[in-house]
């Protein structure tokens, strides 16, 4: 019997074990997590919390820009742009100038007074040393006659200082007198002599301000500008202009070369002359002189043209269009003048630049040829394959995004656009159809 329970108890601890393999066990064992675990979990919290984040932000982001891009290209002027046309070298150069008497001189008064009289009026041709205007200055003329009487007193005074002084030499010679009496006689005549010349001085001085109440063209020429009348006050100096004078025989033309054509402004140069108020004549001249300088702010380089004027249809201060012939071919750009921009920079002209965000402006200053009021030929500054802004608006500003459009073809007439109607055979008659 003990062997079947021993028999018996063998058979259940394989069972038993079988269970607690099957099972498991039922006793409860710890587990702790390290910190290198709890770090990782940390990281991948972290991890997706920023790729939520930014999943967020990203595409608000890309909304705004589009939106700015949009709004910027919304906002961007509409232009419409081509490129210029080669125009053929240019062998005369066509330049505004003005006009300018040889000698032009105001004329003041050297004298104080009232003007008495004057005797040229504006227009008037007058000869040199022609009497243009008479002042009255009594005190001028008091004055003359004080230092006169003044110049009579030291003269006289000087003859009586001479006689005694050579009396006193004469005295001398015999023991008369005493040699300290001689020299001061002789001192005495010495410093009347002395005060014979201030007083003649004075009386010299007076006399040219007196000579100044005559007033005298200083050259041959015209009156252009009489500011004075009888009876005015006439203060002398620079205060006030009597007359304006200038010499017209002879007319002085200033133009500016453009720097390219400067080295072709040769001295003795025939240059053609042309005024609006003389539609097909010319007028001849001559290139004298150059300021042998280029002007750094306009880049340009000025001429004096001188033209003979002795039949007096030109007239200074004129308005001209000066033509020049040069020695060297230069090839030039035509542009409409439309595409112009003038501005504080000089005269420019607008090119579109393409770039990664879209068409901007870039505006570059030019150097112009010739101008037929039409188009212009531009000799230098720009590229001949720009894109040039045609029209541009006067509120264009440098680098700012446009919009290139193509330029409009012009609408072709409809087929009986312009047509009048041909009335029908009832509206002929004035009846209706029934």
């Amino acid at each position: 019997m003990s062997e079947s329970r021993n028999q018996a108890s063998r058979n259940a601890q394989p069972e038993k074990a079988h269970d607690e393999q099957l099972h498991g066990s039922h006793e409860p064992q710890g587990k702790s997590i390290s910190g290198r675990g709890a770090i990782m979990v940390l990281l991948i919290l972290f991890v997706v919390a920023v790729v939520i984040v930014i999943a967020g932000i990203i595409p608000r982001v890309r909304a705004r820009t589009t939106l700015k891009n949009d709004t910027d290209a919304g906002a961007a002027p509409d232009v419409t742009a081509a490129k210029p046309q080669q125009g053929s070298p240019n062998e005369d150069i066509t330049v505004p100038g003005n006009m300018y008497a040889y000698t032009d001189s105001p004329i003041y008064a050297r004298t104080s007074g009232y003007l008495e009289k004057w005797y040229y009026d504006i227009g008037a041709h007058v000869k040199k040393g022609a009497l243009l205007a008479t002042i009255s200055s009594p005190e001028v003329d008091q004055q003359l006659m004080q230092a006169k009487a003044n110049l009579l007193t030291a003269q006289a005074n000087a003859g009586y200082a001479k006689t005694t002084a050579d009396r006193y030499q004469n005295l001398l010679k015999s023991d008369a007198v005493s040699r300290q009496d001689t020299e001061n006689f002789t001192t005495q005549a010495r410093s009347s002599n002395t005060a014979v010349q201030a007083a003649q001085a004075t009386v010299q001085q007076y006399e040219a301000l007196t000579s100044f109440e005559k007033v005298y063209a200083p050259f041959s020429g015209v009156i252009t500008s009489r500011a004075i009348d009888v009876g005015q006050l006439i203060d002398s100096g620079a205060n006030r202009e009597l007359f304006h004078m200038a010499k017209t025989d002879i007319l002085r033309v200033y133009t500016n070369i453009p720097q390219i054509y400067s080295r072709a402004a040769v001295k003795g140069t025939t240059a053609t002359i042309e005024l609006s108020e003389y539609p097909g004549e010319t007028f001849k001249g001559t290139l004298v002189r150059t300021a042998d300088a280029i002007d750094p702010a306009s880049r340009t380089l000025l001429t004096e043209i001188d033209v003979d004027n002795r039949d007096g249809r030109l007239v200074p201060g004129a308005y001209t269009v000066v033509h020049l012939k040069v020695n060297q071919a230069v090839p030039t750009l035509v542009l409409p003048v439309a595409a112009l921009i003038f501005q504080a920079a000089g005269l420019q002209v607008a090119t579109v630049v393409h770039g990664s965000d879209g068409d901007r402006v870039k505006l570059v200053n030019v150097v112009l040829g010739h101008d037929d009021g039409k188009t212009v030929q531009v000799v230098s500054g720009l590229d001949p394959n720009a894109m040039v802004v045609m029209n541009p608006p006067d509120s264009l500003t440098d680098n700012e995004l446009v919009h290139v459009v193509p330029e409009p073809e012009p609408i072709p007439n409809q087929p009986g656009q312009n047509q009048t109607a041909k009335p029908s055979g009832d509206e002929k008659s004035g009846g209706s159809s029934k």
